[in-house]
């Protein structure tokens, strides 16, 4: 018996609030033009980020005022609860199945801090049983998506037949800051929405697409590249490193190596389901990977309509690419603070 999961579904969701790049922009350039002199010499990467419009789980005045811990973590837990439960609704749906079939939960989430844990929070209004295994996962970044299903998947391997849901969701824009003036602030302001997605697995019964081999690369060294610095306001975004040069001269050995460990070379796989950091990750990854300019149309429409939502963004990619149609085998990657490359393979028959 074929003991690989199966991804029995998929789903994604966004908070209500949508925000055109322009108005982000304009908001950004209120608030901190005054302040911060070198504000228009970096207003350009509003426009080179190949955003038209990212989704925040409030309102744009919200943000247009300083906030503290207290405020963000409120933010953050009535966003996060209620995403979780719509897109963990949808994904059970499209399984066919009911909350209470549910026997493991991994929940992936850095954007804020819970205690008890967002699974925990909904399990009532969920439905989940008293007995189901929680697996809450902190500080993967935008990584989580593909490390987050790879978890999952071995928690489903592991226990044949019984159900693994995972949830998946960042809300990235609760950590604007108004005193960090930093190009890596504006970049973040630039560049990040929120977003989830959910999916849920099972192993042992057979199932159209499966969770073929897994795998990670960390790079010594490489703490600074990317993560959170915590301050007394909040979560203060760390971009140290210009991430488009550095997926240029490592992402493409590290996948070869990530690959080989799998049995695999590049030339087995049909199609690359990438994170998209942004325009400028994205042509970087077509270029490391030996892609011809434009292959990752899927990734530059998500970037386009979602903004990078961090962890849950590879899998609205995945989403968009299975309604196109899954090719024999595609390798889903991400980038995250470690820094870290993740790796899962998929088989799909058609």
């Amino acid at each position: 018996m074929n003991h690989d999961a199966a991804l029995l579904s998929l789903a994604t969701a966004v908070p209500p609030h949508r925000f055109h790049q322009a108005r982000v922009m304009e908001a950004a350039r209120e608030v901190l033009a005054p302040r911060y002199p070198q504000f228009d010499t970096l207003a350009s990467l509003f426009s080179n980020t190949g955003i038209r419009h990212r989704y925040g789980v409030m309102p744009m005045e919200w943000y247009l005022e300083r906030r503290g811990w207290p405020e963000r973590t409120k933010a953050y837990l009535e966003g996060a609860e209620a995403l979780f439960v719509d897109v963990a609704r949808n994904a059970l749906a499209h399984a066919d199945l009911a909350a209470d079939e549910i026997d493991t939960v991994v929940t992936v989430s850095s954007t804020g801090i819970a205690t008890p844990t967002l699974e925990a929070r909904v399990a009532k209004r969920m439905g989940f049983r008293g007995d189901v295994s929680r697996v809450p996962v902190f500080g993967l970044g935008c990584a989580g998506g593909v490390s987050g299903l790879s978890i999952a998947a071995r928690l489903a391997q592991a226990r044949p037949g019984r159900n693994v849901l995972l949830v998946t969701f960042e809300l990235c824009t609760l950590a604007v800051r108004h005193d960090e003036l930093t190009k890596a602030n504006i970049v973040a302001i630039s560049l990040f929405g929120d977003g989830a997605a959910a999916a849920v697995l099972r192993a042992g019964d057979g199932g159209a697409t499966q969770v073929e081999a897994t795998g990670e690369k960390l790079w010594p060294d490489t703490l600074d590249v990317m993560g959170w610095s915590v301050d007394p306001e909040g979560f203060g975004v760390i971009f140290q490193r210009t991430i488009p040069d550095f997926v240029t001269e490592h992402m493409g050995p590290a996948v070869s190596e990530i690959l080989a460990r799998m049995e695999l070379t590049p030339g087995d796989v049909d199609r690359f389901v990438c994170h998209p950091g942004g325009s400028k990750v994205i042509s970087a990854l077509e270029r490391a990977l030996s892609l011809d300019q434009g292959t990752l149309d899927h990734e530059r429409e998500i970037i386009a309509d979602y903004g990078n939502m961090s962890a849950p963004t590879v899998l609205f990619v995945l989403e968009r690419a299975r309604r196109a149609g899954l090719p024999a085998r595609s390798v889903l990657t991400a980038l995250g603070p470690g820094f870290t490359a993740s790796c899962v393979s998929l088989r799909h028959a058609a």
